[in-house]
């Protein structure tokens, strides 16, 4: 017999989403978190948007999981008290040779189902915003924000609330398959935990950023290898002062992400991010050097912002499949069929929309173990 039926490595909100699902399944869910928060990595460092569905190719996880996802959030969020916004926003042609993108941004959200964008013209985007810039744009009406930290919360409430727990400061240090009889046995360290051994019947990996390291040390010695993570680190910077716009903005996408947006937190305060800058190691410092380069941006779309008006926010990390590509990557959720062992998920480069789809993503990962 295991000492715990199933464990989930990562409190971040799809591991908290991933445990919550598990427990209301009737699973004995415990997860361990290497750092003293929950949600204090990825979860914690994005831009807080509920995304439509729109970019992604037609049939990948991330077009599936984000279209199902963005309509379980909204409802959990209304039935559970989180506080989000379905704001809409406007996807923006700045200058005349991005009006094509907007017909393959179009046709691309038709393809993943999404029905609602409606193309206007630069007169019409400008009567929605009277402060854009831009040669054509296109509405998405169903694109919202989220408190994230209120979000991560509530889950962690419905995990506890049926019978789950969460170890901060306890980080997995290995973990090793105890063979053709499954399970797995695991060495944690941490605070409370220095040296404890334990065993599990499902193991599910959810670490985010060091997903691909820890299952590097599970499959040592094994066929099977994680594919490898690159880290696009993304500066965010803050308006001093009220924004002029009521919805989100966002540049035709560019390679790497999404490209330097507006968004609005549940306050109504403006911020503008992320860049995409490639790094070898976590740092969470904002490159005070890059404003430059964010105002240059911005002004593309709002000529209007004034010199002097931004300031350092803060940063994040997100972990990419594909290192320094046009497109965009999609999940991976590996299981047996990739590594052989069918008690075992591990999850790679959950990214942007994971947060939108970090319902959906417990439900597809509940039912590969239940």
């Amino acid at each position: 017999m295991a000492d715990i039926e199933t464990i989930v490595v990562g409190a971040g909100v799809v591991g908290l989403a991933i445990s919550r699902a598990l427990a209301l399944r009737g699973h004995e869910v415990v997860v361990l978190e290497r750092n003293g928060l929950i949600g204090s990595e990825t979860s914690a460092r994005n831009s807080e948007v509920i995304h439509a569905g729109i970019y992604y190719p037609a049939g990948s996880l991330k077009a599936q999981l984000c279209v199902a996802g963005k309509e379980q959030l909204y409802t959990y969020c209304a039935d559970h008290g989180v506080t989000h916004s379905r704001l809409g926003k406007l996807i923006v042609a700045t200058d005349k040779d991005q009006l094509p993108a907007l017909g393959d941004i179009s046709a691309a959200a038709e393809r993943n189902g999404v029905h609602d964008l409606k193309r206007l013209s630069a007169e019409e985007a400008r009567a929605l915003e009277p402060e854009l810039a831009c040669e054509g744009a296109l509405l998405s009406p169903s694109t919202g924000i989220v408190d994230t930290h209120g979000l991560m919360l509530s889950l962690q409430g419905g995990l506890e609330d049926h019978g789950g727990s969460i170890a901060l400061n306890a980080e997995l240090k290995s973990a090793r398959p105890l063979g053709e009889s499954g399970g797995f046995k695991l060495e944690v360290e941490g605070e409370d935990f220095s040296g404890l051994k334990l065993t599990c019947k499902n193991l599910i990996i959810a670490a985010g950023l060091g997903s691909s390291p820890l299952v590097e040390t599970i499959f040592d010695g094994h066929a099977y290898s994680p594919p490898p993570v690159y880290f696009a680190k993304g500066n965010y910077f803050a308006l001093q002062g009220a924004a002029p716009f009521k919805r989100l903005i966002y540049p035709v996408p560019i390679p790497g992400g999404l490209g330097v947006h507006l968004t609005l937190d549940s306050g109504g305060q403006a911020r503008f991010g992320p860049d995409v800058e490639w790094v070898d190691t976590i740092d969470y410092d904002v490159d005070l050097k890059r404003a430059d380069s964010f105002y240059a941006a911005v002004r593309r779309f709002w000529p209007g912002l004034r010199d002097g008006t931004l300031h350092a926010d803060y940063a994040g990390i997100r972990p990419i499949l594909t290192y320094k590509v046009k497109g965009i990557n999609d999940f991976a959720i590996h299981t047996k069929d990739q590594h052989g062992f069918s008690r075992l998920v591990c999850l790679f480069g959950i990214e942007s929309p994971g947060l939108t789809s970090c319902l959906a993503i417990a439900d597809y990962v509940a039912n590969q173990i239940d």
